[in-house]
């Protein structure tokens, strides 16, 4: 835009040229440039000349910038810039000064956003298909939070009606020696857990049948799970496995003991949106875009769960939150108008209501659909994967970062095959342990550097960083530089998979980058076979070395800060690959050869 504003200021282009729309984008193919803009095409009507002279005279004023290295006309009147090396490796200072906080923006300024995410229903252990609203909702949370706003992670407990009057039914039936009630649930081994504690803890609600004390304190043991049971080791616990806290645990129950559900409706029929049909009380949400009308009010006087969803979501706007995210399955695809036509016809601002859709996940093994799970026969839970992985890895936390890589690595909108075999693997083949491994070997050679060679990381100075020339090292750089870029697009479209896609990228363009050093025989440090030979230190280009050590200290840096983003571990040293060419390819053999 300097550009062109010059060349109409000089009169050598009309002024209307300045306020034309024109496209600035980084070529798909490198050898067209770094950076490349259809400004001449877009502005030949406004200049009133054609597009390839036009391009001539951006070329020739784009020349003189020192941060243009190049500049080339292609086709009809396409600009192609080479940027200058001092453009990447000014981006080396910006991310060692910011360190781990590069790529966040400031802290407390923006919106105040709460995000509801996973609320099951608690009548069981979280199963594996609830993993992905749970660890998604969590890196939207944090993802917000990296760009400045202010966020509350909230469970909603749905801890009224009749699933919960069920639930209690069915505990007194196993107890009791029952047939299960219609539409409960039958003997498992989480049921026997919680009866079994029940009997030594509440015997007196199992004798006297007190069926809404007992939905109480089942709800409780839920959430808080059973002492000592594996199949019931309660919702927090295993949320909490994943590395997912929650800021509030809102219960259903108390809006209809409050009297808030009361009240919402109160104000939807003084509004005039509520009709009574057929003994049954109806939200007119067709009248604010909905589909069909929604029952609030059963005939059986009983409340929807919609009815509640009503007054949660008005008192969440009232709780002066500015956005409100709710993260749900796919089934959910028409709530966002429900909830929507709600809160306007409450008067309340439905614009600041969203809801994040997430797809199914596929359960493999090896390739093959897995449906049966030990614990609760044809289900399978989150602890259950989780602890398989755990042991398989021998270390805790690696079922977490499998999840949440698993979770986060594909668009929300798209299906998962989460392959547990593929997940164990310390191998190239299964994708956590290639990403993590990307981590590992830029820790492996800074390490190296110190115990072979006693090298610090050195200070950022710009003659450090002016040695860095490699066509791949300011590539790299060039990456690096976008990361800040990368993080606010994710937020803003709630997209965590774009951190990883990112790293992935950066993984491989630092592996290309490696092989080809190591093929040319300029490596990052010197072999071992380099310095078996006499005078190997005069041949040693010291200052070269400590450049691409501070250059590796900034992609380490980045690296950090995008698997913290996804909440996946970022592991300084990892066991050997698994497979006959292991050692060929391990981080043990990578500390020798950088």
């Amino acid at each position: 835009m300097g550009a062109l504003t010059d060349l109409a200021g000089s009169g050598v282009l009309p002024s209307e040229v300045t306020s034309a729309a024109f496209s600035v984008e980084r070529p798909k193919r490198p050898e067209h440039g770094d950076l490349a803009t259809n400004a001449a095409l877009a502005i030949q009507k406004a200049a009133k000349k054609p597009p390839r002279e036009i391009a001539t005279l951006l070329a020739e004023r784009l020349g003189k910038e020192p941060d243009i290295r190049a500049v080339e006309i292609a086709g009809p009147g396409f600009l192609n810039l080479r940027l200058a090396p001092a453009i990447y490796q000014r981006a080396l200072g910006d991310v060692l000064a910011a360190g781990p906080s590069f790529g966040r923006g400031p802290a407390g300024l923006g919106e105040r956003v709460l995000v509801e995410f996973v609320s099951a229903n608690p009548t069981g252990p979280l199963l594996i298909s609830h993993g992905r609203g749970a660890i998604l909702g969590d890196a939207v949370s944090t993802l917000l939070e990296a760009v400045g706003h202010r966020v509350t992670r909230e469970y909603y407990i749905n801890d009224f009606g009749n699933q919960i009057r069920l639930l209690a039914a069915s505990v007194l039936a196993v107890a009791l020696g029952r047939e299960p009630p219609e539409g409960g649930y039958g003997k498992n081994d989480y049921l026997e857990d919680l009866v079994a504690w029940l009997q030594k803890t509440h015997p007196e609600l199992i004798a006297d049948d007190k069926v809404d004390e007992l939905a109480r304190v089942c709800v409780t043991r839920m959430l808080d799970g059973v002492p000592g049971s594996k199949a019931l080791p309660g919702i927090k616990k295993t949320l909490a496995s994943l590395r997912i806290q929650f800021d509030g645990w809102y219960s259903e129950e108390s809006l209809h003991r409050w009297g808030r559900v009361g009240a919402a409706l109160a104000e939807l029929n003084t509004r005039g949106y509520l009709e009574e049909r057929e003994g049954a009380l109806f939200f007119k949400s067709t009248d604010e875009g909905d589909d069909k009308d929604r029952v609030v009010k059963k005939r059986d006087g009983y409340y929807t769960y919609f009815a509640s969803d009503i007054a949660y979501h008005a008192d969440k706007i009232n709780r002066g939150y500015d956005r409100l995210v709710n993260v749900l399955g796919a089934d959910h695809h028409g709530y966002t108008a429900r909830v929507r036509g709600a809160l306007a016809a409450l008067g309340l601002p439905k614009e600041r209501f969203e809801v994040v859709l997430y797809q199914l996940v596929n359960l493999l093994r090896d390739g093959k659909p897995y449906k049966m799970g030990k614990r609760l026969g044809n289900l399978v839970t989150i602890e259950e994967v989780v602890d398989e992985i755990d042991e398989a890895a021998r270390r805790k936390g690696a079922g977490a970062d499998a999840l949440r890589y698993f979770y986060l690595a594909r668009r929300s909108d798209t299906t998962i095959d989460l392959d547990i075999e593929l997940a164990k693997k310390a191998s190239m083949d299964n994708p956590v342990f290639y990403l993590q491994y990307g981590y590992a070997r830029l820790c492996s050679i800074l390490r190296r550097a110190q115990e072979k060679f006693g090298l610090q990381v050195p200070r950022h100075s710009s003659a450090l960083a002016a040695r860095l020339e490699h066509p791949d090292e300011l590539a790299i750089l060039g990456r690096l530089g976008r990361f800040p870029g990368v993080v606010a697009e994710a937020a803003a479209l709630r997209e965590p998979h774009r951190i990883l896609f990112y790293l992935q990228e950066l993984s491989q363009d630092f592996q290309s980058y490696f092989t080809r050093l190591k093929k040319d025989g300029d490596t990052i440090l010197p072999l071992d076979a380099q310095m078996a030979e006499a005078g190997w230190q005069e041949k040693w280009d010291r200052p070269k070395s400590e450049a691409r050590l501070l250059w590796i200290e900034a992609i380490r840096t980045v690296y950090a800060a995008g698997l913290k983003l996804a909440g996946i571990t970022a592991l300084e040293r990892m066991h050997k690959l698994e497979g006959e060419a292991a050692a060929a390819e391990s981080g043990e053999e990578e500390a020798e050869a950088s």
